[in-house]
């Protein structure tokens, strides 16, 4: 795959379907942050975001979090900033110790759920006594791994998505909303 430019990825937004809105979406930060403060105000929990895609849905959940916490992080990828999911790449362990620990990961689509999947397990397997997982944008489709994710703020058609920590070939994580790129 050849490498895009600014200006081409620039292109692109301008071509993309907008599915969700910025409004859309600071309501669905709202509701998932209602959520998971019921469920997790009192169980000091560690927050991990997934790097890179997660960072942005991480940054607007975590203001929304009145309780105390903990925030660590997590990298491993599938993508690579292609469109093409591969094998898992490790990046970054947590430096935080998981034994014993409640944990929440947030991320920012669970589109096949083979990545997130796997960070939930790393983290068992690291001796977490909870592991909770937050994605910002939920795809539709039928080709999912056997996972789903405990706090769901947005569904969507199976498209190419950008916006919001989602990435188009490493450009647009940016984008306010959540856009479909053009076919």
């Amino acid at each position: 795959m050849t490498k895009l430019t600014a200006k081409e990825a620039a292109k692109a937004w301008r071509e993309a379907e907008c599915l969700c809105t910025e409004e859309q979406v600071q309501a669905a930060y709202d509701k998932m942050a209602k959520e998971i403060t019921e469920d997790l105000h009192d169980k000091d929990p560690l927050i991990l975001c997934v790097m890179t895609g997660g960072l942005i849905a991480a940054g607007h959940l975590l203001t929304r979090l009145a309780f105390p916490l903990q925030i660590d992080y997590i990298h491993a990828t599938r993508y690579n900033n292609t469109t093409q999911g591969n094998e898992l790449q490790w990046l970054a362990y947590p430096r935080t110790p998981l034994k014993g620990r409640t944990v929440l990961i947030i991320d920012d689509i669970h589109d096949v759920g083979e990545t997130l999947k796997r960070l939930v397990e790393h983290c068992r397997g690291e001796g977490a006594k909870a592991v909770y997982s937050a994605v910002l944008v939920n795809k539709l489709h039928d080709r999912k791994a056997d996972f789903k994710a405990d706090y769901v703020g947005l569904e969507v058609g199976d498209h190419y998505v950008f916006g919001c920590g989602m990435d188009y070939r490493g450009y647009l994580r940016n984008a306010p909303g959540i856009y479909a790129v053009k076919e």
